[in-house]
């Protein structure tokens, strides 16, 4: 049985609004079960959100987060860009991580990945995310959920308001 467990910190902010006019890109899910099984479940099919990851330029500041996950022993460090406009679902699921494990040669070690998303502005009213069955509401820009390999997790723009989020993954030596 996986006991699965996220760690909740703050960082102070240091960044700009630049992470507004990066050029994102709409990709599908990349779990096939998991979109059939949400279509089943009446889920519109509006996954995932626009992103922006390091086939992209990122924001000038982006260094700066790999440093701060690098001085916690993260290696290997990947960083993605998020914005959920209205209406954007991502119901709840565990990440699968392939291509990074493909990457960084990680086959039977997916335990030492490290997932953490950085909420990049205050929380907005229909801006929803869940980790373990947990709400979390009412955060503050800056706010970073971390966890390890499959932790069950969702998240959901209902607001007015774009939702931008970076998710930041690596591992650490086991």
């Amino acid at each position: 049985m996986t006991t699965h467990s996220y760690h909740r910190y703050q960082l102070y902010p240091f960044w700009d609004a630049e992470y507004k006019t990066l050029d994102y890109i709409y990709e599908d899910f990349n779990d096939i079960e998991s979109i059939q099984l949400w279509t089943n479940q009446g889920y519109a099919n509006k996954f995932v959100g626009a992103m922006c990851d390091m086939r992209s330029p990122q924001p000038s500041w982006n260094s700066r987060f790999i440093e701060i996950f690098a001085g916690m022993g993260w290696q290997d460090i990947g960083t993605s860009y998020y914005c959920m406009s209205t209406g954007t679902i991502l119901p709840t699921h565990g990440d699968l991580y392939l291509k990074y494990v493909e990457l960084f040669n990680l086959q039977g070690r997916e335990h030492t990945i490290r997932r953490a998303i950085v909420l990049l502005e205050d929380w907005k009213s229909g801006h929803c995310l869940e980790i373990i069955g947990r709400p979390i509401t009412d955060w503050k820009a800056g706010t970073v959920i971390e966890w390890t390999g499959n932790t069950p997790h969702m998240a959901a723009n209902i607001g007015l308001e774009n939702r931008y989020t970076l998710q930041i993954t690596g591992h650490v030596d086991d």
